[in-house]
Order: C-alpha cells, then sequence, then structure tokens
C-alpha cells in the first residue's frame, strides 16, 4: 500500500472502522472527495479495503488495530503522527453490538463493547481534538445510532453505549465553539443499515435479520458526508421513516419505546418460549 506523505498537495482524514459498512462508504466519500486516508479495521480486510480507496487517487495508510485494546487506539495515532500533516477531517466510526438478553449474554463481550464503543471514542478523540484545535481547524464526525433515542432491550448495553457517543459528541461540540471555533464535532445517528451489522451481533434470528426492511448503508454515509462537511450538530441516518421514527422519539415514553424495540429485537425463539408458557399458563 501506498503511504500517506509529506508530499501530497491532499487533505487527510482518518477513518476508523473503515473495512466495512458505513464507515467503508465513508471512507470512499474522502477518497472521491480528494483526500488522503488514515483507515482502521480490525482484521486484514483493511488492506483490501484500502487497495478500493486508492483506485479513487488517494494515499492511505491501512492500520490493522483492535480499538478496544489502548494499545490499538495509540497505534491508530501514531499512524497518523506519522504522516507528519494536518488532520483535516476524522472519523470515529468503529462500534459493535451483541443482541440477546442481558440474562444470558457474556461479561466479558459486553465489557469488550463498551471499550470500542466508548473508551476508544474518548480515548482518540483527546488527540484527535487537541490536534485540531492546536492547527485551528478540523471537522470530526462520531458515529452513533438510532437507538440512542430508546432504550434497547435485547442490544441491552449497545444502546446505552451510543447514547454516550452520541452526548458526547454534542458537548463535544459545544467547547469546541468557545474553545477552537474552526474544529466542528457531528454526530450520525443512522437506523438499521444494510451491513452486516447485526449479523456480527448474533442477531439473525430477530426482526433485524435477514429480509428485514434496512437503509442503504451509501445513502447513510453520504448524509453522514454532507452533514460532516456542513458543520451540522447531527444528522439522522436513513429514509423518511427513519427521520420520523427518530422525531416520534422524542415524544413517545420509554416504556412504549422499550417495548417495542423488545418485539423487533428479541430472538425469535425465546419469543415462542414466551408465547408457550403464556398459553400453558392459561
Amino acid at each position: 500500500m501506498s503511504t500517506t506523505h509529506r508530499k501530497s498537495g491532499r487533505p487527510l482524514a482518518l477513518v476508523t472502522g473503515a473495512s466495512a459498512g458505513i464507515g467503508c462508504q465513508l471512507a470512499l466519500l474522502f477518497a472521491r472527495d480528494g483526500y488522503d486516508l488514515v483507515a482502521t479495521g480490525r482484521s486484514d480486510t483493511i488492506d483490501r479495503a484500502a487497495a478500493d480507496f486508492e483506485q479513487h487517487g488517494a494515499h492511505v495508510v491501512p492500520v490493522r488495530a483492535d480499538l478496544s485494546e489502548r494499545d490499538g487506539v495509540q497505534a491508530v495515532w501514531q499512524a497518523v503522527q506519522e504522516t507528519g500533516r494536518p488532520l483535516e477531517s476524522a472519523v470515529l466510526n468503529a462500534g459493535r453490538s451483541i443482541g440477546g438478553a442481558f440474562l444470558d449474554t457474556d461479561l466479558d463481550d459486553e465489557l469488550d463493547l463498551l471499550a470500542l464503543n466508548v473508551t476508544s471514542v474518548v480515548a482518540l478523540a483527546k488527540p484527535v481534538v487537541r490536534h485540531m484545535a492546536d492547527h485551528g481547524n478540523g471537522r470530526i464526525l462520531i458515529t452513533s445510532s438510532l437507538s440512542a433515542t430508546l432504550p434497547t432491550p435485547y442490544e441491552t448495553v449497545y444502546g446505552p453505549s451510543r447514547a454516550f457517543t452520541y452526548m458526547f459528541a454534542e458537548a463535544l461540540r459545544q467547547e469546541m465553539k468557545d474553545r477552537a471555533p474552526g474544529v466542528t464535532v457531528t454526530a450520525l445517528l443512522p437506523g438499521a443499515t444494510d451491513s452486516d451489522f447485526h449479523a456480527r451481533a448474533g442477531m439473525g434470528n430477530t426482526a433485524f435479520g435477514p429480509g428485514a426492511r434496512k437503509n442503504s448503508r451509501v445513502q447513510v454515509a453520504a448524509q453522514g458526508y454532507r452533514a460532516l462537511m456542513a458543520g451540522k450538530d447531527h444528522v439522522i441516518g436513513g429514509d423518511l421513516r427513519t427521520k420520523l421514527t427518530a422525531l416520534t422519539n422524542r415524544l413517545l415514553p420509554e416504556p412504549f419505546k422499550a417495548a417495542r424495540h423488545a418485539r423487533k429485537a428479541r430472538p425469535r425463539d425465546t419469543a415462542s418460549r414466551q408465547r408457550d408458557t403464556a398459553t400453558a399458563s392459561r
């Protein structure tokens, strides 16, 4: 792979979780728009993705790193520093979910989720914002989720982790207005998207599994990219139905939203057992 170097006249962007899904589409948009990239992923898939980005003229530094580990975060920032160039844009996108009832899921998996979705965002945002503040400008996009706007039973830890990243982005945005007006922070809140996100979360036997109606990852990435470039505070990623859901979530009571999400995220075998139990008790 080509390395990103001082002589390039293109601006530099960092995209985490760039090997697939929304992150990959965002990295492609940067490449097409004349950016060089530091692109990260958890496996060697990032090398294949980087080759695709380079087809659009970008110099790419692919970084294979587990951001749930502090060493992984440090490796990513070191790769940015080694370019010797100012970082114009940063997309903190890496994240995952875990499906299933909290009674049944593994604690270590959930702590790993929190390390990736929450801790790594804070740990990487720290050098990013200091770097951008020193240079007087920059754009940051932090991926949250529509799940930040409601309780998420059967994704019990995921939803709160995305609520954190949403509020973190909004708070950081205000601080940058006060301290470094040239630095903007935008939150992206996608609805369910046509990536392998739910499959990797073990949610193939839920209403989010195969055949479910989902938003286009290309559309969601484009919406996030436009919002980032426009300096907006946040954007809902998805179609009109998704945006209307986000709007109504502001008004609906939490128990109602929790029950609605439970119907979608509950594993179908669990739902069947609950129906059988209810029938037997009548």
